[in-house]
C-alpha cells in the first residue's frame, strides 16, 4: 500500500475548502454584512417601503385634494333625437365646439365619513353652423355635500386601523434584521463547524497514518499482533473517508454563507470562533414586558381585531343605504364670457336617496351573521396565539438562562479531551495502552469540540432570538430603533 503518494493528494483536496483568496470573518462581521447585503434584508426593506407609502396614502386622503379637469375641447357634428310639440320625434343636426373646466378642492370628513367640496368652473360652447352663436356658463362657486347616513364610516376606521399597522410594520422591520442576524448566525457556525470538522479530520488522519506507520515497524520486530495492524489500517481508512466527507460539507457550507451574505464567490471565508459571548440576564416578566411593549405581535392582535369589528361594521351599514347630497353656489350665463359672471343666479341642488331591502330573504343579515361570527374566529384566534406567545417566550428565556451554564461545561469539557487525547497518543505511542483506548480518547475530543461549538452557536442564536421578539439590546440595556424615515428615503 503506497501511503505516502496517497497523503500528499489528501493534503491538496483538503486545500480546496480555503483558497489562496481568504477573508477571515468575524461573527460581528458576518451580520452585518448579512443586514447589508442579504436576500432576507432587502424583502424586510421593501416589505417596509410599501407600508411607509401606504401609510403616507392613508394620511394623504385626510389632507384637501385639488384638482383640474378640464375638456380642450370636445367637438360634435352628428345627429341626435329631439321630440317635436306633437310627441313625435325626428333628428336634429349638431355641429359645435365645447370646452370645460374646473378647479375643485375635496376634503374627507373623517367625523360623519362625508366628503365636501368647493367648486369652481366655467364652460363655453360654440355652435358651427345654423348662425353660429357663442354661450358661457359660469359657476364661480359651489359648496357640495356628499354624505351617506347610517353607513359605515369609512374613513373614521382607516384612522383607527392604519396607524396601527403601520406601527406594526416598522416594528416587523426591526424584527427582521435581527432575524437576518440569526440567520447570519446559523449560516456562520454552520461553516465554523464545517472547518472544526475539516480541521479534526486531517489531525485524526495524519495521526491514524503515522500510527500505521509506527505499527508496521513494531509489526515487523513482533512486538504487536496482525490484528492489531490490521485495527490500525482500518482505522486510517476511516480517518481517510471521514477527510473526503469533511471537505464537501466544508465547500457547500461556505457557498451557503457566501451566498447569503451576498458575497463575490471568488473570496473564501475563514470564521473566527467568536472569543466573547454578550452578558446578559434576563427574566420571563421583563422580557414578556418589553415584547408586548415594542413587538409587532402586539400592533399585530390589535390591528387584527379592528379590522374584524370593521366587518361586523360594513355587514350593519350595508344593510340600508341612505345619501344626503346637498349643493349650494351660484351660476351665471351669456354670450359674453363677463356676462357669464354678471348676473349671477342661485345655484341650489337638495337630494335625498335611499334603498332599503324590503325583501331580501335574510342575505344581507346573514352577511352580518358571518361577519359576527368570523370576528368570534379571529378573537379565539388571538386568545390562541397570545397564549402561544407567552409559553414560546417563557421557554425561550428559560434556555437562554440554561445556555450559559451549558457553554461553561462545554467549555471545559473541550479543554479536558483535547488534553486527554494529546496525552493518550503519546502514551500509545509508547506501548502503554491499546489502539481502543486511543479510539475512544479521539472520539471524544472530536465529540467535545463538536458539543463546544454547537453550544456556543445555541448561545448566540438565542441571544439574537430574544432581540428579535424584544427589540431591546440586553448587552447595552437599550432598545432597538431605527430611522425609518432615513431608511424608507435612501
Amino acid at each position: 500500500m503506497k501511503i505516502r503518494p496517497l497523503v500528499s493528494f489528501l493534503a491538496l483536496s483538503a486545500a480546496l475548502c480555503i483558497s489562496a483568496e481568504t477573508r477571515t470573518i468575524t461573527l460581528e462581521e458576518a451580520i452585518a454584512d448579512a443586514r447589508r447585503g442579504s436576500v432576507e434584508a432587502a424583502v424586510a426593506l421593501n416589505e417596509l417601503k410599501a407600508a411607509y407609502w401606504q401609510y403616507r396614502t392613508f394620511r394623504a386622503d385626510l389632507l384637501p385634494e385639488v384638482n383640474f379637469q378640464a375638456t380642450l375641447p370636445a367637438y360634435r357634428k352628428n345627429y341626435s333625437t329631439y321630440q317635436l310639440d306633437d310627441g313625435s320625434y325626428t333628428f336634429v343636426r349638431n355641429n359645435l365646439l365645447q370646452m370645460s373646466g374646473a378647479v375643485s378642492v375635496e376634503q374627507n370628513i373623517w367625523l360623519t365619513g362625508g366628503t365636501l367640496s368647493l367648486t369652481t368652473s366655467l364652460d363655453f360652447l360654440k355652435q358651427l353652423d345654423s348662425g353660429g352663436f357663442d354661450r358661457f356658463m359660469s359657476v364661480p362657486v359651489a359648496l357640495t355635500l356628499n354624505q351617506p347616513i347610517f353607513g359605515t364610516n369609512h374613513t373614521r376606521w382607516n384612522r383607527r386601523i392604519e396607524p396601527v399597522r403601520y406601527t406594526e410594520a416598522k416594528a416587523a422591520f426591526v424584527s427582521a434584521t435581527e432575524q437576518v442576524a440569526m440567520r447570519a448566525v446559523d449560516y456562520f457556525f454552520a461553516l465554523l463547524m464545517a472547518q472544526e470538522n475539516l480541521a479534526a479530520a486531517e489531525q485524526n488522519h495524519a495521526n491514524s497514518l503515522k500510527l500505521y506507520e509506527v505499527a508496521q515497524a513494531k509489526r515487523r520486530m513482533g512486538q504487536i499482533s496482525e490484528n492489531d495492524l490490521l485495527q490500525l489500517e482500518l482505522n486510517l481508512l476511516t480517518a481517510r473517508s471521514v477527510l473526503t466527507d469533511s471537505e464537501s460539507e466544508c465547500r457547500a457550507a461556505m457557498f451557503t454563507l457566501r451566498s447569503f451574505l451576498g458575497l463575490d464567490g471568488d473570496t473564501d471565508l475563514v470564521p473566527v470562533l467568536p472569543d466573547h459571548i454578550p452578558e446578559a440576564d434576563v427574566a420571563y416578566d421583563d422580557v414578556l414586558q418589553r415584547a408586548l411593549e415594542r413587538n409587532s405581535f402586539a400592533s399585530n392582535i390589535r390591528r387584527r381585531q379592528l379590522e374584524a369589528d370593521y366587518e361586523v361594521a360594513k355587514a350593519k351599514g350595508d344593510m340600508r343605504q341612505i345619501s344626503l347630497f346637498a349643493q349650494i353656489g351660484y351660476t351665471g350665463t351669456s354670450d359674453r364670457l363677463a356676462g357669464a359672471y354678471n348676473p349671477l343666479k342661485d345655484n341650489q341642488v337638495v337630494e335625498v336617496g335611499f334603498k332599503i331591502p324590503l325583501l331580501d330573504w335574510g342575505k344581507r343579515r346573514g352577511k352580518v351573521k358571518v361577519a359576527q361570527s368570523n370576528r368570534e374566529v379571529v378573537q379565539s384566534r388571538l386568545r390562541q396565539e397570545e397564549m402561544n406567545f407567552r409559553q414560546d417566550i417563557f421557554l425561550l428565556v428559560e434556555r437562554f438562562n440554561n445556555q450559559k451554564q451549558q457553554l461553561a461545561i462545554a467549555t471545559r469539557s473541550d479543554t479536558i479531551a483535547q488534553q486527554r487525547y494529546s496525552t493518550n497518543v503519546e502514551t500509545f505511542l509508547i506501548g502503554k495502552i491499546s489502539t481502543l483506548d486511543l479510539n475512544d480518547s479521539q472520539s471524544r475530543k472530536d465529540t467535545a469540540r463538536r458539543d463546544y461549538i454547537s453550544q456556543l452557536f445555541q448561545y448566540w442564536y438565542y441571544y439574537y432570538q430574544l432581540r428579535s421578539l424584544t427589540l431591546w439590546d440586553y448587552a447595552d440595556g437599550k432598545g432597538i430603533d431605527a430611522d425609518i424615515e432615513a431608511i424608507v428615503r435612501k
